[in-house]
């Protein structure tokens, strides 16, 4: 059974649109989703010591993702706030991630040796852990990092931080077309990373290690379906792509070939298109009585 450990950021998604807040996390959704397809999954990471962190901890346990290494640290919880159109989310706002990413997790007092017994350890720009990939490099895992959308993850200087550790990155690429998201792959590769997988949505994903090029079509969700919502599809895509993947026989050093690419990249669509008829990142949720700023509508 494939090993994966989350390792980085937990937060509560708050709907103010249901009044309704969800655990989420980019590192603790790609456990739970490889998880839910098979693996055996845990989370590492910071929890705050509010009622809040409580949720999170028990509400990720709960989903059969184990948290024996974590850490309690005095602070607040990480918030987002976000509302759902038409199906799509929208975000509003977050209040920086609180105590888990001010005091991120690390990988002293024997949880590196921790890390280092899984197959394949997840984190993300959200988790403040680019410090710590040398070490896990230094191990036989996998390492996959999620570089987001944002400009300032596309920086040389950051991809130098992130692409000579990581087997695998993930970048969101939705707003560039085939050729141009082709050649910001490319340019994550020369930087070092093993793979660079780039997801675009409904226009589907694409996969390179700088030299095979692969692309396959988002599974579409017919205009009488009514979906929930999108939160956590590109998390769910990213599982089904790793777990395909390392269960067609990738693991460090090895070169998959195009047809385990592609295989993987439908597994990966099949994965995001379940994920869009779950309620937040993995259900879960609970009434939520904050009062929703003015702004946020």
């Amino acid at each position: 059974m494939m090993r994966v450990l989350g390792f980085g950021d937990n937060i509560v998604d708050r709907f103010v649109d249901r009044a309704v807040e969800y655990p989420g996390g980019n590192a603790v959704n790609v456990a739970v989703y490889a998880h839910r397809l098979g693996a055996h999954a845990e989370y590492l990471g910071v929890f705050g010591d509010d009622e809040r962190g409580v949720f999170l901890r028990s509400s990720i346990e709960d989903a059969g993702v184990p948290t024996p290494r974590s850490l309690i640290r005095r602070g607040e919880s990480g918030v987002s706030s976000l509302r759902v159109d038409d199906g799509e989310r929208v975000f509003l706002g977050w209040n920086g991630g609180g105590i888990t990413v001010r005091e991120p997790i690390d990988l002293d007092e024997g949880r590196e040796e921790y890390a280092a017994g899984f197959d394949l350890v997840h984190s993300s720009v959200y988790s403040r852990t680019e410090s710590q990939l040398p070490r896990l490099r230094r191990h036989h895992a996998l390492v996959t990092f999620d570089l987001s959308s944002e400009a300032e993850f596309r920086e040389p200087a950051y991809l130098d931080r992130i692409a000579p550790f990581a087997d695998l990155v993930l970048l969101s690429c939705a707003e560039l077309d085939e050729d141009a998201a082709f050649a910001l792959l490319e340019e994550v590769v020369v930087r070092g990373a093993g793979l660079a997988l780039g997801t675009r949505g409904t226009d589907g994903a694409l996969i390179t290690d700088g030299r095979v090029r692969r692309s396959a079509p988002a599974r579409r969700i017919p205009d009488d379906v009514d979906l929930i919502d999108t939160m956590g599809c590109g998390d769910a895509f990213l599982a089904g792509f790793l777990v395909a993947l390392h269960g067609r026989g990738w693991r460090r050093g090895s070169i998959p070939t195009g047809d385990d690419l592609h295989s993987a990249l439908e597994a990966g669509a099949d994965a995001a298109h379940d994920q869009c008829f779950v309620e937040g990142a993995f259900e879960r949720g609970r009434p939520s009585d904050d009062p929703v700023p003015a702004n946020m509508w």
